[in-house]
């Protein structure tokens, strides 16, 4: 038999003109970092900014609130100025020439120009329209959104202040005061917050601070049962350990050493709670315990808007539309924060 080449004999080589030496130095390339160092906050920020949902939620909240507060300076009309002259003036927006955004409405069956027949000046438009006293909605919105956001962001306040020493107490000490104040806790959430309302009506006029008072008393028990419980996963840690056996104080130690581990955890629970304050005072205002008038809230103006909303459906839908907006947009920023400090709970 013939003896047969090797297959890879016929593969043609490559020449060593071809070939360039290599100058750099391998072991510094190898040991340089590839992406740059990072801190806490910086890395969440990039993880968050890849949630789209989340970043757009984020701007949409920030021209919201921008808006209610420039609002207090420079506001379309006087959104507690009564004019039963321009009563129940459907929306009218110069250049848009669509029924039901042009100042007319139907009437009998037939379409009318209700600002014609009003005789209200062609220079002066209504937005949103006006309600059934002569108020322009678009100026009581803007006031209702600032006093919604002002006391849910006080509620979200009071759950950070009570809520997250409640629960650096009960985790730190542990044993008998533990189990003492978290019995506190389940007698607190057994109390219905509109029971707590109501009593609230006894002591206090409607208003603001009778809301702020029934919020502070039980809507703080989710912070302290969540920052508890994140206490209680911390306080066996190495580095709790050590500052204990150097003699720091346990109010150093929560303040100092474990405040700061949970603070990504406060920040979202404390975004979960703002939509709900909101919704709370909605409720209250809507069912008449909440604010009084001639002041406005997105609860009040829907107390107002579902009583004519066969007829004049704009009353119900611009604060429906604009609590449904606030509300999904907190709760998807909580969502995406949740996400971006904490990879693991996407999993």
């Amino acid at each position: 038999m013939e003896n047969v080449k090797p297959k890879y004999d016929t593969i043609a080589k490559i020449p060593a003109s071809e070939f360039e030496l290599y100058h750099g130095s391998t072991i510094k390339e190898r040991e340089m970092i590839a992406a740059p160092s990072l801190t806490f906050l910086q890395d969440s920020w990039r993880r968050l900014r890849k949630n789209k949902a989340a970043v757009i939620c984020m701007a949409i909240l920030v021209v919201i609130i921008l808006v209610s507060i420039i609002s207090i300076f420079f506001s379309p009309h006087n959104p507690t100025k009564q004019n039963v002259a321009y009563m129940n003036l459907p929306p009218r927006i110069p250049g848009i020439d669509i029924n039901g955004l042009n100042g007319k409405a139907m009437v009998g069956g037939q379409l009318v120009d209700k600002y014609a027949a009003a005789n209200v000046p062609d220079n002066l438009n209504y937005y949103f329209g006006t309600d059934g006293l002569g108020r322009d909605v678009l100026s009581r919105l803007l006031m209702g959104t600032r006093v919604s956001l002002l006391i849910a962001f006080i509620a979200a306040m009071f759950d950070i202040i009570f809520g997250v020493t409640y629960g650096l107490i009960s985790g730190l000490k542990g044993g008998t005061v533990d189990t003492l104040m978290q019995r506190i806790l389940e007698i607190l959430s057994g109390i219905p917050n509109l029971v707590v309302m109501i009593l609230m009506l006894v002591v206090f006029e409607p208003g603001i601070p009778s809301i702020i008072a029934a919020m502070a008393i039980t809507n703080w028990i989710p912070m302290a049962r969540i920052v508890r419980a994140q206490t209680l996963k911390l306080k066996d840690q190495e580095f709790v350990l050590a500052a204990q056996t150097l003699g720091e104080s346990n109010f150093k130690i929560a303040f100092k050493h474990i405040l700061p581990n949970i603070s990504s955890v406060i920040i979202v629970q404390m975004m979960f709670s703002i939509p709900t304050a909101i919704f709370f005072e909605a409720f209250l205002s809507f069912i008449g315990l909440g604010l009084t008038p001639p002041n406005a809230s997105l609860g009040t103006m829907l107390s107002d808007g579902y009583k004519t909303f066969q007829y004049l459906p704009y009353l119900l839908w611009v604060p429906a539309v604009t609590l449904s907006v606030i509300m999904i947009a907190f709760n998807l920023l909580a969502d995406g924060l949740r996400d971006a400090f904490d990879p693991k709970m996407k999993e």
